[in-house]
């Protein structure tokens, strides 16, 4: 009844000159109030100007709020209690930290780091003393052995990893344009590569795994898109994440994964979502995809 009679009031009266000013009741039913700040006289609201009564309009929504601090803590609960909030709730984000965008890594040099890191999967040859030749190389898991005829080709001509590139370069884009923001920082998450932190829109990257060249990155970053992809399934980049219903089938490498202890405490609803990631990590642009298709683009 109170705000409900202050309302009122309010309504009827305004400063002429100060915009906001708490006014000081005198008596209204006798003569006009006045005006705390200067003095005036205050005159009834149909006599001011449009943009004085929009501003005190203004002053006293601040007013109200300032009194009624449940309300926002109302509004912050509705992440919890609807499943449609915490999309909602996202248009009232701030903005990600420009220094933390994504797109920035390209500017710090990301793609010359991924380049000297792929020269550790070329093979090379030693001379020895005697004669002879010896060959190394390094071998992902899962691959096959190769053949001294594969090795000399890829001596002779390397691997370029364009398309991984172009996959990283697009990827880095499309979660820019969602709102995520990316640090190549040791994530938080025990013994891991990387992690999607939804709470504060945020992915981690270990550095190290830049130095593995640029397949590793891409599949890694891939990997991560589908768990943003997972949680605007969700209902949004801060949501809990849902399945999205993709291929969920694992090789025996990529399931051995799976029991490293970095999932050693997971849910078999975590464990779930990881084998879908895991399962389409390796198909360099659906992750991309994924998120374009579920995170609304950010303005």
């Amino acid at each position: 009844m109170l705000w409900a009679s202050f309302g009122a009031f309010l309504a009827r009266y305004r400063c002429p000159d100060c915009r906001g000013a708490v006014i000081r009741l005198s008596d209204p039913l006798v003569r006009r109030p006045r005006c705390r700040r200067c003095g005036q006289l205050l005159r009834p609201a149909s006599l001011l100007p449009a943009g004085s009564a929009i501003a005190l309009g203004v002053a006293a929504a601040t007013l109200l709020l300032a009194a009624a601090p449940d309300l926002l803590q109302g509004v912050a609960s509705l992440a919890v209690r609807y499943p449609l909030a915490p999309g909602l709730m996202e248009r009232f984000d701030p903005p990600p930290d420009p220094r933390r965008r994504p797109q920035v890594l390209l500017r710090q040099g990301l793609l010359q780091q991924l380049a000297e890191g792929d020269a550790r999967w070329t093979p090379r040859v030693e001379y020895l003393s005697g004669g002879g030749t010896r060959y190394f190389y390094h071998r992902r898991p899962g691959e096959p052995p190769l053949s001294l005829a594969q090795i000399r080709a890829l001596i002779d001509l390397p691997p370029s990893f364009d398309k991984e590139r172009e996959a990283v370069v697009e990827l880095l884009r499309t979660l820019q344009d969602v709102g995520v923001q990316l640090d190549l920082t040791k994530p938080r998450k025990r013994a891991a590569a990387a992690e999607w932190d939804g709470a504060s829109r945020t992915l981690r990257i270990d550095p190290s795994v830049v130095g593995h060249g640029t397949l590793d990155f891409a599949r890694v970053l891939n990997h991560e898109a589908i768990h943003v992809a997972q949680s605007c399934f969700g209902g949004g980049l801060r949501a809990s994440p849902k399945l999205l219903g993709i291929n969920n089938q694992l090789t025996p490498e990529l399931a051995e994964q799976l029991d490293q202890p970095t999932y050693a405490e997971a849910t078999l609803a975590e464990r779930a979502l990881e084998a879908e990631a895991y399962a389409n990590q390796n198909r360099l642009g659906l992750g991309a995809a994924l998120v374009g298709r579920h995170c609304p683009l950010r303005s």
